[in-house]
């Protein structure tokens, strides 16, 4: 018979529990941005949830500094038994996650989940048609409950098992076939003289420095103001930009291997005039203990396309030219 009280034994549902769940995310990251990214909400949503438990409680949880979110007094004795728990939750959802072993789920950067990964994943999914898709949330099966199988990101090299280094990008000035042919013929050292050029931020935070001023002093070429023009966060955005003739970007080559094969895009220089990141496309995998068989199936599938690409990366920094010309018309790949 059930209980009347089903709470009469002391053991009470949690309340506020998604208010809960951003506290935790927005103390433990630092700030509500980040948070909001683990949670696939805005910045805006995680603080009015934190604001509505401060309310709901008549305290302040939360304190905001140069130094991002901290904890107050009246939350910090509950911090560790918040962190425990919700990874109590996240423990138990993989392992509920794991009746469903015919499945692969993936978060990846998107830039190299839609210019490279997914894509590739043609591949994989004629090799093994019986494993279900699922890549930054779409795919063949829904999204799981818990932690993905494996997170690939651009980032710092490190020595973590769980962790495979997949390649280095290469970046160089990249320019629209229409713009390649603009330049033919402009002396070496002003080509790029009067032409837009389009920023991305995507590297900033490589140790390599790369950007449009120090590429200009290593390679001894002339430009007026190179930090001015378009800045853009994607790799996506600034190669639509690139295509549509709006400028000469300074981007990595390692995503873009189909987009010269096809020719839609060349170079203003040689290739050997590009600079090699200092960090590189990281795999991270769940830990042995939880990973279902289809994990070790894709990693070692993942390995072999890292090991083409980073072929095909150092192929084309030495200057070997894509499969086909960047236009019908000639044979030219690098502006003479």
């Amino acid at each position: 018979m059930a209980k009347a009280f089903p709470y009469d034994d002391g053991v009470k549902p949690p309340s506020h529990l998604k208010s809960l769940q951003a506290l935790e995310l927005a103390v433990r990251t630092g700030s509500f941005a980040a948070a909001a990214e683990i949670l696939a909400i805005t910045p805006a949503a995680v603080g009015q949830r934190v604001k509505a438990l401060e309310d709901y409680l008549g305290v302040e949880l939360i304190l905001r500094g140069r130094a991002g979110i901290r904890p107050t007094v009246a939350l910090v004795k509950a911090i560790p038994h918040l962190a425990s728990g919700f990874a109590a939750i996240e423990t138990a959802a993989g392992l509920l996650d794991m009746q469903r072993p015919q499945e692969l789920h993936i978060a990846a950067a998107s830039d190299l989940a839609d210019l490279w990964l997914v894509p590739a994943l043609a591949s994989f999914r004629a090799e093994h048609p019986h494993i279900g898709l699922c890549v930054n949330g779409a795919g063949d099966v829904p999204m799981r409950l818990g932690p993905v199988d494996c997170e690939i990101a651009f980032g710092a090299l490190g020595d973590d098992p769980l962790c495979d280094f997949l390649f280095h990008d290469y970046v160089l000035p990249v320019a629209s076939p229409v713009n390649v042919e603009r330049t033919r013929g402009l002396p070496a050292e002003s080509r790029l003289e009067g032409f837009p050029l389009l920023h991305l931020d995507f590297y900033k935070d490589d140790p390599a420095g790369i950007s449009w001023p120090r590429w200009f002093a290593d390679n001894g070429v002339a430009r007026t103001a190179p930090e001015r023009g378009m800045r853009f966060q994607r790799i996506v955005d600034v190669l639509d930009s690139v295509r549509a003739n709006a400028g000469v970007a300074l981007c990595g080559a390692a995503l873009l291997g189909d987009a010269f094969e096809e020719g839609a895009l060349g170079l203003p220089y040689p290739a050997t005039m590009g600079r090699r990141t200092a960090h590189g496309f990281i795999a991270r995998f769940r830990p042995r203990h939880t990973a279902a068989p289809t994990v070790d199936i894709f990693r070692a599938w993942l390995r072999e396309e890292a090991l083409k690409k980073r072929a095909w990366v150092e192929g084309f920094a030495a200057g070997q030219a894509p499969k086909r010309p960047f236009n019908q018309s000639s044979t030219t790949f690098v502006a003479g």
